[in-house]
């Protein structure tokens, strides 16, 4: 979605008053698929960025070499290679002191999962997790797998929007099956009310029934004010809730145009807008494309990967 993507050389906004920087991630171009992969320096200087800051994007991070410290949400994480970080959009992390860090970094957005959906739920326990230290086995295990994303990232050869998909998968289910506690070396928890509550919207959100929802509605059913929802939103991802709501009526929009076969009014009526027109408009905002352009785009790739059929 255009609202966590900008282009090469895109300065950020400065952050408001009390508020972190938070980044949005770089893409080659309009249109390109919200996800990258490589080294740190392939990133760029700002993957080993030393001030507090937050993303608007996923980040699963190999460390291969270095050492100093990986600072998230006040949790202070050694380096000690080879690692494995999970660092969720809106968490607060940096990198402090040391050598370092090396190693490969895959970045990605939330409607980069609309292929495997319950990806997002695997990488909320990630995240809450974070950091994960590998023995030998589990190294072998990962570092092929990441290879291979940042391979299929540089070469960009037909089909590779759903060989990323696919290999970014098997990595989030791979690294799910990690051991790992938290930084206090309890099972990751909810810290506090407004966590709990930004946590429950976050969930929310998701259901194919929220299409259309406001603010005050999800604030309703959750209990509390809209403007308690709206401060614990903001505390715990960055971002106010009703750039999330839009975010996820775009997300389901995205599945329900790849992988069924309702029409473009359907899918406006299942999304919650009364007008394909204005439901068009708005996918075009959010995503760049129109919703015809995206369900051939998106075809194209799969039928990509078909192998030819010999004939009988």
């Amino acid at each position: 979605m255009r609202s966590t993507t900008v282009l090469p050389g895109t300065p950020s906004p400065p952050p408001s008053a009390g508020d972190v920087p938070l980044h949005r991630l770089e893409v080659a171009g309009p249109g390109a698929a919200p996800f990258a992969a490589g080294s740190f320096e392939e990133v760029g200087p700002l993957s080993r960025w030393d001030r507090p800051h937050r993303h608007t994007f996923y980040e699963i991070v190999h460390v291969s070499a270095g050492s100093g410290t990986h600072v998230v949400d006040l949790a202070r994480w050694p380096v000690r290679p080879p690692q494995l970080a999970v660092v969720l959009p809106g968490q607060v992390h940096h990198w402090e002191g040391g050598q370092g860090p090396e190693g490969t970094l895959v970045l990605f957005t939330d409607d980069f999962l609309v292929d495997h959906p319950g990806d997002r739920e695997l990488l909320r326990e990630l995240g809450a997790r974070c950091w994960f230290g590998l023995d030998a086995e589990q190294d072998r295990s990962l570092r092929p797998l990441i290879g291979e994303l940042v391979a299929e990232h540089r070469q960009r050869a037909p089909g590779h929007e759903s060989v990323l998909r696919s290999l970014l998968h098997v990595l989030v289910v791979r690294a799910a099956r990690l051991p790992g506690r938290t930084a206090s070396g309890r099972e990751p928890r909810t810290q506090g009310r407004p966590a709990a509550v930004a946590e429950a919207f976050t969930r929310l959100i998701t259901r194919p029934r929220a299409a259309g929802w406001t603010v005050q509605e999800c604030a309703d059913r959750l209990g509390v004010t809209a403007g308690y929802l709206t401060q614990a939103v903001r505390a715990a991802t960055g971002r106010p809730p009703g750039r999330l709501l839009i975010e996820a009526r775009v997300y389901q929009a995205q599945q329900l145009l790849a992988h069924t076969e309702l029409s473009v009014r359907q899918v406006a009526a299942r999304t919650g807008f009364a007008d394909p027109a204005y439901f068009s408009r708005f996918f075009r905002r959010e995503t760049g494309s129109s919703p015809g352009a995206f369900r051939k785009h998106h075809s194209h790739h799969h039928q990509s990967l078909e192998a030819p059929r010999r004939p009988a």
